[in-house]
């Protein structure tokens, strides 16, 4: 075969892989919009602009400002379309391959979280690896190409305003991807087009492989920072949105990890939240609380939610919202809908409450957050607990509710675990109590702060009751080197004994497989 025709037939395989990618894309984003109550109509990055068939002609994304307000709204509706695996595998990753929950309806994707027995033919982890692949292209699009838009309509202001808040995004994206699989391909670039001139430079675009884990925190980190001058102020009646808060949350979550762990900014980005008007809310229930269209019924007795008790509150940072006649439909997974008192509750739900977290929250008599996080209800089915009493988990209880991304009482307790870790035993003591007040707990005894090991472990069961369902138990156990120590000597008669033993290799999962067959860059992580 001449070079020539070498160059040919790989120039078409490629553009085959391109229309490829494009449908699979496109696929993915069909499915997840199929589940929403009303999936809201997005801009297709498709069929923007316009393009001369010239390999060297200039290829215009956006043709004007309104095309470009388009991509940014795309990007600020993923929070909201994109559930599946922004938050609900996320729970399941973070509560059930944890000690918070079991998996709930076992099946051979929820199960090998629970047992530790997930391999790379799990389609959860596909989808979530498309997801969030998805999403960086999104921010790409508009990062890359916003400051060749010449319509004078679009001022530089708003050129720089915009690629900040798709740089947040983008961070956030890589935030979730890395702490999952580590080792990960770092895109921050829009694939050319594929030319027998151009296979060379593009081929790695098409087949990206792996950054080495703290690289890619070194490109969240920066990311964050060029977008913290120009991002919008935080709006305390709208939380929905990517602003400079939302960026200090994540920089105070990124130097909790140990790539670029620093403690001090740990603690700095946590006092600018506090200095840009964050605070704990006084009552713990308004969180995650519904509006009752009867309230002398308690919940429980049919009383259906008409709406959530509250948005926008002050301790929320970022949240994706929902509201009546724009619900969501991830509620349908947890448990009862309240809205709809027997919709969709005649199958098992995922992320079923452990009984090893209802001890925890037992253990601190009287704490406020078990009501709120756990609920029991009678149901058809007996897999984890009796029929008659069976637990739910409880955050997401109707479909009005909010999703909470970020909260300031996360970065709160992440301060508290930096001044432990510098050893500000009385400080970081003092910041859990607030939570623990809250909550109608008293103080911690004066054993808990006795030591470094003693406040750090009342510091994690502190998140761990503050926290649940929220995503972060498992994230905490691996950010603070407890995964083996906790789980592998966890003893909850309601959960199936593990598959394997936890050790070095389960702090990262298992690069899709379907990935890699599709990519040949990409090296499996070691243990899998």
């Amino acid at each position: 075969m001449t070079t020539r025709n070498f160059l040919d037939k790989t120039v078409q395989t490629l553009k085959r892989t391109k229309y490829v990618l494009l449908i699979i894309c496109s696929l993915c984003y069909t499915l997840s919009c199929s589940l929403d109550y009303n999936p809201v109509d997005t801009y297709s990055d498709v069929t923007e602009g316009t393009e001369s068939g010239a390999a060297d002609s200039a290829k215009v994304v956006f043709k004007d400002k309104a095309a470009v307000e388009n991509q940014r709204q795309v990007i600020l509706n993923k929070l909201r379309d994109g559930q599946e695996h922004w938050y609900l595998d996320m729970l399941l990753l973070a509560d059930s391959h944890a000690d918070n929950a079991y998996a709930g309806s076992p099946n051979s994707e929820t199960t090998p979280f629970e047992v530790n027995s997930i391999e790379g033919s799990n389609t959860n982890l596909y989808r979530d690896w498309n997801g969030h692949m998805g999403n960086v292209a999104a921010a790409n699009l508009l990062i890359c190409n916003i400051d060749s838009v010449s319509d004078p309509a679009l001022t530089a202001a708003e050129k720089r305003q915009f690629k900040a808040e798709a740089k947040i995004f983008r961070a956030m994206v890589y935030f979730d991807m890395v702490r999952i699989w580590g080792n990960v391909p770092l895109v921050t670039t829009v694939a050319g087009d594929i030319l027998a001139e151009t296979i060379e430079d593009v081929y790695t675009e098409y087949f990206p492989p792996q950054t080495d884990e703290k690289t890619v925190y070194e490109q969240i980190e920066k990311d964050l920072l060029e977008a913290l001058p120009d991002a919008p102020d935080s709006n305390p009646a709208d939380k929905t949105l990517l602003t400079k808060s939302v960026a200090r949350a994540l920089l105070a979550k990124v130097y909790a990890e140990k790539p670029l762990r620093n403690y001090d900014n740990v603690i700095r980005y946590c006092d600018e939240l506090a200095a840009d008007g964050f605070d704990l809310i006084p009552d713990f229930g308004d969180l995650f609380g519904v509006v009752l269209a009867d309230p002398s019924l308690p919940p429980g007795q049919d009383n259906r939610a008409v709406n959530a008790k509250a948005r926008n509150t002050k301790e929320t940072i970022l949240e994706a919202q929902f509201s009546p006649g724009n619900a969501n439909w991830v509620t349908w997974m947890f448990g009862r809908p309240l809205e709809d008192w027997t919709f969709y509750f005649e199958w098992a739900k995922w992320i079923t409450p452990s009984r090893d977290l209802t001890k925890a929250f037992r253990s601190e008599q009287g704490d406020k957050r078990l009501d709120e996080s756990v609920v029991y209800y009678s149901c058809g089915w007996n897999i984890y607990y009796p029929a008659d009493s069976y637990a739910f988990m409880y955050k997401c209880r109707s479909a009005y509710n909010s999703i909470i991304k970020f909260r300031f009482a996360d970065i709160l307790l992440l301060k508290a675990e930096a001044l432990i870790m510098k050893g500000d035993l009385q400080s970081a003591a003092a910041i859990i109590n607030r939570t623990r007040n809250r909550a109608g707990l008293g103080s911690l005894p004066a054993s808990a702060t006795a030591s470094q090991k003693a406040l750090l472990d009342a510091y994690l069961k502190e998140r761990r009751l503050e926290l649940a369902f929220e995503g972060q138990r498992w994230f905490d156990l691996v950010r603070l080197d407890k995964v083996e120590e906790v789980l592998n000597s966890l003893k909850d008669e309601g959960r199936p004994a593990l598959i394997y033993p936890y050790d070095a290799n389960s702090y990262k999962l298992p690069i899709p497989q379907a990935v890699m067959d599709q990519n040949p860059n990409l090296v499996q992580n070691p243990g899998y």
